[in-house]
Formats: C-alpha cells, structure tokens, sequence
C-alpha cells in the first residue's frame, strides 16, 4: 500500500507535529512571464559588471554586535514523495565495513560556525558548501563565507556576508536584490580548467526572485570577479550547480506559481571574459520531477567536445534514476535540447537494486541522537551534491548518493551510492551500488568524488543512539569488489547533541560538498557540519583534507 507524502503532511500539519515549512507568503514581483514545462527560455542577465577592485581591498561593513536571534531555514520537501507502509530490505546492503586503505588525513580544522572569531550563526542549517583551487580553499554557509590558505589552513578574509559580495552591482540608489538580502542556498566551485572561481548565492525576499553569480579573473578567490544577476520566474529553491565545457549548469526547485525542477544553463564562455551579453538558458520540467543535480566535472579533462551536460534525479517509479542530456547552443537557442518530447521527458530510465526513501520512505525527520528522543532531518528525497563526472582516456563515469532506510528490522539511514558509466550511451548502465551501513550508525548527507586513479571517497554525517553527531568517510579502490565501500575513517566525532529541554532544531544539512584538488587530482577536501556540544543554532563545519596513499 502507497499513499501521498502530501496526505501524510496535511495530518502532521493539523496535528501539530510539524510546521508549515513550504509557507514563504510574499507580494510577487517579476517581469518574467511564468513559463510552461518544455519551451527553452533565454534571458540577458538583469545586471553584470566586474568589480573595480579586489576582493580584500573592497569596502566591507564590519559585523554588527549583535544579528538578532537565530533562524531556522524553512525544509522544502518533494511534494511527489510516496510513503510505502511496507518496506522492503534494501537490496544493495554492505553490512559490513570492507577494506581498508591506507590514508594520509591532512588539514582537519573548524570552518566557519559557533565561536569561530567574528561569526554568529544566524541561521540553521548551514547549508555548508566549499571548494578547494590552486592555492585556497571558500567556504560558504548560510550566509557567510570565508577564504582560507590550503597550505596552512590559515584565514585569509572573512567571514564576510554573502551579500557583500554583490556590492555595487546594481549601481548607485538601485541595489539588486542579492545585495539586499542575505538568503543564502549558496554554491561554492572551482572551474578546474579554466582556474577561476565561481561563486553563487540566490535571493528570494522581497518580492523579487534571482539568482547572482560571481566568476573570479584569475585563479585567486581574493581578486575581482565578473557578477551576473539573473532573474528567476519563481521561488528557485536549492539550487546547485556543474562545470561543464560549453556552460555553467545549474539546477533548482521550484515553488510559489512553479512547480518540479528547473535546469539552467549559464554561457560559461563569456562569463570568463566578464562579457555583460552572458545568456542564460533554462528548461521547466513537469511538476512530478524534483531534485535534479548537474553533472560536475573532475579532473583536468571535460567531456568530449558537443557532450551534452547530464541532469541525474531519482525516479518517479520505485528503484529507478532519471537521467537527461542537455545540450545547449547559445547561437540559437530552437537548437537546445533537453530530454525526449514536447515536456522533456527523461532521455533514459536506469533501473537500481531495490532501496526505500530515508525514514520509513518519507524521505523527512528520523536520525537518532544519544540522549533524546529528537531527531534530525535525512532530505532523503532528493539527490546529494555533488553529481561528480570523470573522463578517463577510456570511459566517462558519474558519481552521485542519496540517503536511505535500509528496511527491517532496523531501519537505519544509510546512504546509497552509484557509479554510471558511460553516461552519452542510448541506455546507461549501473556499473557498480552500494548501501553502506557497516554497523548500527546512521549516515546520511554525503557527498561523493572520485580521484585521477579511481579510487572513490564518500563523505557524510554520523550519529545514533550511541554516537553523537559528527562527520566520517569512507573510501574504496578500483580493485575492490564491486560495490563494497572500504573501512570508516571519523574526521570529526560528535561532542554534543542539537537539542536541549527547552528548544528543539532538526535541521540538519542542507548538503555537504567533497572536492578533489585540481593541483595533484588526488587530495579529497570534505566540509560539512557537526555538533560540538549540546545546544541548538550552535552548530560547527569542518574542513578536512584526506589522501588515498594508491594515489600519487
């Protein structure tokens, strides 16, 4: 039996068990019509520019002593999800740890978060994202970020608001809206052939919808960068983002007057040159597809030249994947593709070992803690960033997990991960899948890469009855069977729990982010967060570089 996850919220609404989380009341104000799921849409960006200074030589208002009190970010769920009432066991189980490969954990410090000097944390959850270049590594999270030296760890600027980082793009007595609010949902990435940061964060208050983005000149994330505001036709929610040869792709969900996932395509090209006539390209898909990621490119190759970028979401039919080829021509937009027909249906259906939605197939609130009987949200409906894509000499793979319930009689989250191969062939193939759940811990809100020789990282949360919540990995070689993860290396352990008698917090996440360094292609740098002590809207990140020593 299978009924609406929306039935299931109605009554936990009228209950009292949850609150209206998808509520975002606002005067909407766009000058974009709302568009129909199939037609490609072309827009100019509202405003762009390149800063005329640097970065750390901008004017950057100093923090206030005190923000105000600490808010939690509202949890927009896929409103397709149905609940199974009878779980099955999942059918790709690792129930015990495999390998292990020796490693060379480096940098493990605490990014931003609770008592990192001239940071207060403001909102929950971070929403942690980071990316390692040249010779830096940013950190983003809601709704700061900060620029720190790879080599030493040490900070070199911030944390600085989010919004800042647009100042000035909208000229003198016209602000654009990301430089008035500070919303947060950022993207931190490093175009690794190119060398140039590109940086993003999007603004839903106020009336108007827009996401900016901010492209560095050079290879230094402390330089000038080239800012484009584009805006959105409705509330674009959770939007991530790919490098890609012929764009910068860019993936949201959508509310308030639209409905399922939206794919976006940004003209990378002249975005590097800091060109103002940057097109913007973007497909609305039906309303049933939620979660969509963009292919992410790794290492110093792109996909073959005319290579569509790949959109991944999990499927709207039980064990499956969704993957879509879109292919945009900025010359004439009538010659994007995307998807087969009219409404973009998927290009391929890829059939997965059998799995259930984290938390009794809700996809919603049910990871443990010592202590309490409150629990932290799993987002196991949807996709985790990053959609990782590889091309090796002989084959191009892609890298992607989400956070599952292993079924009876535990019922534990874990997280199941993919690798496709050959993702441009008429029907893409599982090469390998694996659920790692090696003992009674939960795992959840990963994020997966693959170094230049193969071996595969996988980082994420812990926590469970008897362990606080905190970050791990877990790696495997190309020689190891096929989907068997390797043993579990603890970056950070737990010192507290989010909770306390008088006030309770479940969000967790909302993502992680695990890049490979574009300098050796092989050092893995993880960031996300962890509870340090008991408490809620005190939460920590770390960021932590690690090594598989089968790569040099």
């Amino acid at each position: 039996m299978r009924i609406s996850y929306l039935t299931i919220l109605a009554t936990l609404l009228l209950t009292g068990v949850v609150n209206n989380s998808n509520s975002h009341a606002q005067s909407i104000i766009s000058s974009l019509p709302m568009p129909q799921a199939g037609p490609v849409e072309e827009h100019l960006p509202r405003k762009a520019d390149t800063t005329a200074q640097r970065l750390d030589q901008m004017h950057l208002p100093s923090e206030p002593v005190s923000l105000g009190p600490p808010t939690e970010k509202p949890i927009r769920l896929n409103p397709n999800v149905s609940v199974s009432l009878a779980l099955s066991p999942d059918g790709a189980l690792q129930s015990t740890p495999g390998s292990a490969h020796p490693a060379t954990i480096g940098l493990n410090k605490e990014g931003l978060g609770n008592g990192f000097p001239n940071f207060q944390v403001q909102n929950a959850p971070p929403d942690t994202s980071g990316a390692v270049g040249r010779t830096q590594f940013v950190q983003w999270v809601n709704t700061s970020f900060a620029i720190f030296d790879k080599a030493t760890g040490n900070r070199l600027l911030g944390p600085i608001k989010g919004k800042f980082l647009w100042q000035g793009l909208g000229g003198p007595g016209t602000p654009v809206p990301c430089e008035v609010n500070n919303d947060g949902d950022p993207i931190v990435s490093y175009d690794r052939v190119a060398n140039r940061w590109v940086l993003s964060q999007f603004s839903v208050n106020g009336g108007t919808f827009a996401q900016c983005i901010a492209v560095s000149e050079t290879s230094d994330a402390l330089g000038r960068y080239h800012r484009y505001e584009y805006e959105s036709p409705a509330f674009n929610d959770y939007p991530h983002m790919g490098v890609w040869r012929d764009a910068y792709y860019f993936s949201y969900n959508m509310f308030e007057g639209l409905s399922g996932a939206r794919a976006c395509a940004y003209e990378r090209r002249k975005m590097l040159l800091g060109n103002p006539t940057a097109k913007e390209q973007c497909i609305q898909l039906e309303s049933q597809f939620f979660g969509i990621l963009p292919s992410d490119a790794d290492g110093p190759r792109f996909a073959p030249v005319g290579r569509p970028n790949y959109f991944v979401g999990l499927g709207t039919a039980p064990n499956t994947l969704l993957l879509w080829k879109f292919h945009v021509d900025f010359a004439n937009k009538n010659n994007t593709t995307m998807g087969v027909g009219p409404t973009r249906q998927p290009d391929a259906v890829i059939p997965v070992a059998k799995y259930n939605l984290a938390c009794s197939g809700t996809g919603g609130t049910c990871v443990p803690q010592p202590g309490t009987s409150r629990q932290l949200d799993s987002l196991g409906e949807r996709l985790m960033f990053r959609l990782a894509y590889r091309k090796f000499p002989a084959r191009e793979a892609l890298l992607l997990n989400h956070s599952v319930d292993i079924g009876p009689p535990t019922g534990r989250t874990a997280i199941r991960w993919y690798e496709i191969r050959d993702p441009n062939a008429g029907q893409p193939t599982i090469f390998q899948q694996g659920t790692f759940a090696p003992d009674a811990t939960n795992r959840w809100m990963g994020s997966i890469a693959m170094d230049k020789v193969g071996n595969i990282a996988l980082g994420y949360s812990i926590s469970g009855n008897g362990v606080k919540p905190g970050v791990a990995f877990t790696a495997r070689a190309p020689a190891d069977p096929l989907g068997m993860m390797g043993a579990e290396t603890v970056i950070k352990a737990g010192g507290g729990i989010q909770d306390t008698s008088s006030n309770h917090l479940s969000r967790w996440g909302d993502y992680s982010g695990l890049t490979v360094d574009p300098v050796d292609d092989c050092t893995f740098w993880f960031t996300t967060e962890f509870q340090a002590a008991n408490g809620v809207f005190n939460w920590h990140t770390s960021i932590a570089k690690f090594k598989l020593n089968s790569c040099h």
